[in-house]
């Protein structure tokens, strides 16, 4: 016999738990302010405008990690050897 007149719910599957986000946050003003710091100085040196948008991408990664921005400059130079 087949079971299709039957009142039993169809079988799902149970939906898939949400993905968490990352743990980071968005950036305090003072962490906002030391980054614009520490990038006037790059600016300085003469770093072209890609280079700088994307060592300040990075930095900006790291920082709302919660790292400093000589720890985030540190792990960047680290990374790039």
């Amino acid at each position: 016999m087949s079971s299709y007149g039957e009142d039993s719910p169809p079988e799902t599957e149970p939906a898939p738990a949400p993905t968490q986000k990352r743990s980071s946050t968005k950036m305090s003003d003072k962490q906002k302010s030391d980054l614009n710091k520490h990038m006037a100085k790059h600016k300085k040196a003469g770093m072209s405008l890609s280079e700088q948008k994307s060592h300040r991408m990075k930095m900006m990664g790291r920082m709302r990690k919660g790292m400093s921005v000589t720890k985030a400059h540190n792990d960047i130079k680290k990374s790039q050897k």
